[in-house]
């Protein structure tokens, strides 16, 4: 394995944790962004009440993107190995 090879696969890795990781940081985000000016118009201040629709948005965004979630973890799997096996060679 040269330098470029470990190159290409450290960028590879990362592209796809920053792929697969960006909608449910985007969602927590916007949830998150709207409790906090729900809680600032009306002065609630309760710590809790941002943790439950965050987990909700995401349990609901996770149901809606799975398929697409498994298929990048396995091609990327699956080209894993196939470098993998020609490095062996």
């Amino acid at each position: 394995m040269t330098e470029l090879d470990a190159v290409a696969l450290g960028r590879d890795f990362f592209y796809h944790a920053v792929l697969l990781t960006t909608p449910a940081l985007a969602i927590s985000l916007i949830v998150g962004l709207a409790i906090s000016v729900f809680q600032a118009v009306t002065n609630i201040q309760e710590q809790t009440l941002s943790f439950a629709p965050r987990i909700l948005a995401l349990a609901g965004l996770f149901v809606v993107t799975m398929p697409w979630l498994l298929q990048m973890s396995i091609y990327f799997t699956v080209q894993m190995f196939s470098r993998a096996a020609q490095i062996g060679h």
